[in-house]
């Protein structure tokens, strides 16, 4: 249908019925003024981390500012209190933003809920649309859903759902269907600025209120481009500074360098941090991945009891609880088995190991992908954490070095884990799965029984290229090479063909898929992100609108 345009906007999708009463002229008009405002500075962030990204090629390494060693020894500050709903976190379940997902999210029984228009999202011009519907209609407790079995979806009426926490875009990404004067919108102020506008004043009014999970950040100055969109947002619909909460993800490298000048900057909307380890795996490998010293071993051996992930979660649960605010685990990849049931006692043991070792070590909650992991994980958080959260839990004992950071045991991480021909086959059929999928507009797929999602599917393409580039040999003595890599995609794509059947693979994403992850793991051109890299394959055919 036909929607009104706001001046210097353009909308290059449709936009059916249902999706008109989000992008109103009202709603444009505010995330316009967002973008124009603060995508310059954007670009010039994104600008930095190209420039960084080739220091650290040259040799120099990541480090602890000096320019920032006040903010760091200053007992003078502390982040603002939690905000309701914000102080018990225990467990929260995340997940993409289709309707049948979010009221099962609200009703799982999580303490929280993280909305997820980032890596567990394809960010359709539908989907993303879809997405704001879905969560204005929860906020309001209106929604629900029949599946196409018939089986009805609905809120549960006892009043104990879920508190909501939205994750947008990071700053890398754009939305390519929303023009402003000409250029896309940052899809960090898209997604944002379209949730606050039409959300914030109706969660306050249900006693919470706007809270965000802010992914992909390699530095404070972009956290402190954060809150200034925040300060900006608060007063464009007046109401008070300090009303949103934001918990940000340190899933780079880079930010684990600057985890308090990050909450320094956000310390009036700060809500803590969250070890993102999977992305952060990611950037690991992505950062370093022009030294040979720094080749990881199989996916599967790189654990969180791994020197650098140990003392990324240490220094964390430190720093956060120094300055008064939550320290979030991560996400276990575990799923329930249905159809067996050893492979599923084995994975939820998993779970359960993974969720003691997180709150046992401090932290103050903790995230899932199913619901029925939900019950684990609050029975664990519930024996060893029975007041609400960990504040309390100083770390003082810990110090945590530059070099423990950056510890990969002098290679003895690679020569105890190694690399296998499994754990390359691995990596290309999960690239190759997800990737099919994500163009299909699908962004969080089970795969050999674990839930991939953007990240894991970035730590698989990245281990090959880093194999390839640096001619890593296999545990059974064979060089992993362009050639080699090629081939076992190429057998990957025939064994999807075979087992979906001409037809369905005719109808499948897998030959563009493979064609853009060969691109991407061969040891040469190295695209910074998956998503960056096919979001052109997804854009909707442009409809001008002016």
């Amino acid at each position: 249908m036909a929607v009104q345009t706001v001046p210097g906007v353009a909308i290059l999708g449709p936009v059916a019925a249902e999706h008109a009463d989000i992008l109103t002229p009202e709603a444009q008009l505010f995330v316009a003024t967002l973008h124009r405002v603060f995508n310059p500075r954007r670009k010039e962030l994104l600008k930095r981390r190209e420039l960084r990204q080739k220091e650290l090629d040259a040799g120099r390494l990541p480090d602890f500012l000096p320019e920032t060693a006040a903010v760091r020894a200053s007992p003078a500050w502390r982040c603002a209190p939690p905000a309701p709903g914000l102080v018990d976190r225990r467990v929260e379940i995340t997940g993409p933003v289709d309707r049948k997902m979010v009221i099962n999210a609200f009703n799982s029984g999580a303490t929280q809920y993280m909305a997820d228009f980032e890596d567990s999202h394809a960010p359709t011009w539908a989907n993303n649309l879809d997405g704001h519907v879905n969560l204005r209609d929860a906020i309001r407790r209106t929604i629900s859903y029949t599946a196409p079995n018939g089986k009805q979806y609905r809120l549960r009426g006892d009043g104990k759902l879920a508190t909501l926490l939205v994750r947008p875009r990071g700053w890398h990404l754009e939305e390519a269907h929303f023009l402003v004067d000409g250029e896309p919108c940052s899809g960090s102020m898209f997604d944002f600025g379209l949730f606050f506008f039409h959300n914030a004043r109706a969660i306050l009014a249900v006693g919470e209120g706007p809270y965000f999970y802010l992914p992909k950040m390699e530095s404070h100055l972009e956290a402190r481009l954060w809150n200034d969109v925040f300060n900006a947002a608060q007063d464009m619909i007046r109401i008070p500074r300090g009303t949103i909460r934001a918990t940000v993800l340190i899933e780079t490298l880079l930010a684990a360098f600057e985890m308090e000048e990050i909450l320094f900057e956000l310390r009036d909307h700060s809500a803590g941090l969250n070890c993102g380890r999977w992305d952060y795996i990611f950037s690991f490998i992505k950062k370093l991945r022009n030294h040979r010293q720094y080749v990881l071993p199989d996916r599967s051996a790189v654990t969180m009891t791994s020197h650098f992930m140990d003392s990324y979660v240490r220094l964390l649960i430190k720093t956060c609880h120094k300055r008064g605010v939550h320290a979030m685990g991560g996400m276990a990849a575990q799923i329930p088995i249905k159809d067996d049931p050893a492979a599923n006692a084995a994975a939820l043991a998993k779970v359960r190991a993974d969720k003691e070792r997180e709150v046992t070590a401090g932290h103050d909650g903790t995230w899932v992908a199913h619901p029925e992991l939900v019950k684990i994980a609050l029975e664990v958080f519930n024996k060893h954490m029975p007041q609400p959260n960990q504040l309390h839990i100083r770390r003082d004992d810990v110090n945590v070095t530059a070099a423990d950071l950056l510890c990969v045991g002098g290679g003895q991480l690679l020569a105890d884990g190694g690399i296998t021909e499994r754990g390359l086959r691995d990596n290309l059929s999960v690239g190759l799965a997800y990737m099919e999928s994500w163009l299909r507009g699908v962004g969080c797929v089970p795969i050999h029984n674990l839930m991939e999602d953007a990240a894991t599917a970035e730590i698989s393409r990245s281990q090959v290229w880093q194999w390839v580039r640096h001619g890593a040999i296999t545990r059974e003595g064979r060089v992993v090479s362009a050639p080699w890599v090629t081939q076992i995609l190429q057998e990957e794509v025939e064994a999807a063909k075979a087992k979906l059947g001409a037809q369905r693979f005719a109808a499948s994403k897998y030959e563009l898929a493979a064609r853009l992850l060969a691109g991407t793991i061969t040891g040469g051109p190295y695209s910074d992100f998956l998503t960056t890299l096919c979001y052109e394959h997804i854009v909707t055919k442009p409809i001008s609108r002016m």
